[in-house]
């Protein structure tokens, strides 16, 4: 299925669509770093990557008009910091708010389906009409704001209208490693699919749990033998991970689905910063250290987040804790593992600006999960397609 993508970073998201089989027409970021590494990555010829087209420009310059014929699908991460939580929280009134352009290019695009992702703390009560704009929006993109309508006159014009939307829309929050992904990122996804296309949508279910990492740790002890680690932990550290072990060994089915995935999973084959040459970005960042708050990801789980930091990079989330107590920042080419992206694609500049990045994307492998899903309800729609894909 054919598709643009918008805000689209260092190709997080992109590259898990496309490996659920959606063919990106164009790419649009503003951030001239980001798209430095992805048409690095183009020019390499990197699969699912080598034939994607980067525009380089600010999103309210681009007329997705053009496209409207084309495309079936669209996809971004519009900018999070109007609502992350280590943000200035100004919402709506924060500049870097591209939540409209978002909505301009469904209305002018008129996709089947559209995906767009951002970070869970735009649900928090604060941007609760911000929030309701936003799905309401999206429902209904062809009730546009007026040029001297004021948002929260939009807003109830929207909502005496919020059931004859052209849209149906789910606002999804999620946590990356439900899906498979080796980090603990929660996220909001907005999916919406147009109502010729499917009578009803729900979002995916998660494909991983922490039960099922727990029960292979320490009710059969395979996590353990897989990777010949000598006198493992007894029991978890965290009180809460104790109480659902003692739960699990009292029930004594297996969980269902695969286990997290976690850091030691998914990095033990790296060896050392500096081992291999034959892994690009895999060198050691001197100078972690940790104190309290900022006490690193423990090995034997998925990470914490992944930030891209306003003032530099937080240290205690982009650094690995070993089982010994000893913490080092995450490699560049390991913190691109944590976000499912490939150990051919390669970053160019400095460790900060690619953390940067890393912290700014979205996990391939939760992007997947859901262009696999979405594919999916598009496959079993009821009604004829709108044109061929």
């Amino acid at each position: 299925m054919r598709s643009v993508e918008m805000f689209s970073g260092c190709g997080g998201l992109a590259l898990g669509l496309a490996r659920a089989g959606f063919d990106h027409l164009l790419l649009v970021e503003r951030d001239k770093y980001s798209v430095e590494n992805v048409r690095h990555n183009i020019a390499r010829g990197i699969d699912h990557i080598g034939h994607w087209q980067v525009h380089s420009d600010d999103v309210r310059a681009v007329r997705w008009g053009v496209f409207k014929e084309l495309v079936d699908f669209v996809a971004g991460g519009p900018p999070c910091q109007p609502f992350s939580i280590g943000g200035l929280h100004r919402g709506e009134e924060d500049a870097r708010d591209m939540w409209p352009e978002a909505v301009r290019a469904v209305r002018q695009i008129a996709p089947q389906a559209f995906l767009f992702e951002n970070v869970r703390g735009l649900l928090r009560p604060k941007f609760a009409d911000h929030l309701d704009w936003i799905r309401l929006s999206l429902m209904a993109p062809n009730v546009a704001q007026g040029v001297d309508e004021d948002r929260g006159s939009h807003l109830a014009r929207l909502r005496e209208n919020d059931t004859d939307g052209l849209y149906q829309v789910i606002v999804v929050k999620v946590n990356a490693a439900d899906f498979g992904a080796p980090q603990k990122r929660h996220r909001v996804l907005f999916l919406g699919i147009h109502r010729n296309a499917a009578s009803f949508v729900e979002p995916p279910r998660p494909t991983h749990s922490r039960e099922r990492l727990l029960w292979d740790q320490y009710i059969t002890g395979d996590y353990w033998r897989r990777h010949r680690v000598k006198n493992p932990p007894s029991q978890p550290a965290n009180a809460t991970d104790r109480l659902k072990v003692e739960a699990l060994r009292t029930d004594g089915r297996l969980p269902e689905g695969l286990p997290w995935v976690t850091v030691r999973d998914a990095i033990s084959d790296l060896g050392v910063p500096g081992s291999r040459a034959d892994i690009s970005n895999h060198v050691l960042q001197a100078g972690a250290r940790a104190y309290p708050g900022h006490t690193g990801s423990p090995i034997d789980e998925p990470a914490k987040a992944l930030k891209a930091g306003v003032h530099g990079v937080p240290g205690g989330e982009n650094m690995i804790a070993f089982a010994d107590g000893s913490v080092r920042y995450f490699t560049v080419r390991e913190a691109a593992r944590l976000q499912g992206l490939p150990d051919d694609y390669e970053f160019v500049g400095s460790w900060t600006e690619n953390m940067r990045q890393l912290g700014n994307a979205a996990p391939v492998q939760l992007a997947e999960s859901f262009g696999l899903h979405i594919q999916d309800v598009l496959s079993k729609a009821s009604g004829p397609s709108r044109r061929a894909a």
